[in-house]
């Protein structure tokens, strides 16, 4: 079974404690489905495209759990905190 990743790349954040509250009530979520978060936040270099100042990626174990976690209701939740606050691309996409 191939593992399957959520790639966020923010491209605007207004309110960062709006933010930070949104990460509190993500995690729990996130972990429920198996999600592991492998970088979040820290050093990055934009090399082409938009300069991010926040970029997330979380593995799951397949495809499905990932698109289950982002429609469930703990996620939608957590996701809704963020309305109007941040603009960011988000993408499910399977790996190898």
């Amino acid at each position: 079974m191939k593992k399957a990743y959520w790639v966020c790349i923010f491209e605007k954040i207004s309110n960062t404690e709006r933010l930070k509250e949104y990460a509190i009530k993500a995690k729990p979520a996130v972990e429920k489905f198996s999600g592991k978060f492998l970088a979040r936040g820290g050093k990055s270099r934009t090399n082409e495209g938009i300069d991010s100042p926040r970029v997330v990626v979380v593995e799951f174990p397949d495809y499905n759990t990932a698109l289950k976690c982002y429609d469930s209701m703990e996620y939608q939740e957590a996701h809704d905190i963020l309305n109007g606050h941040v603009v960011r691309h988000h993408q499910i996409v399977e790996g190898n």
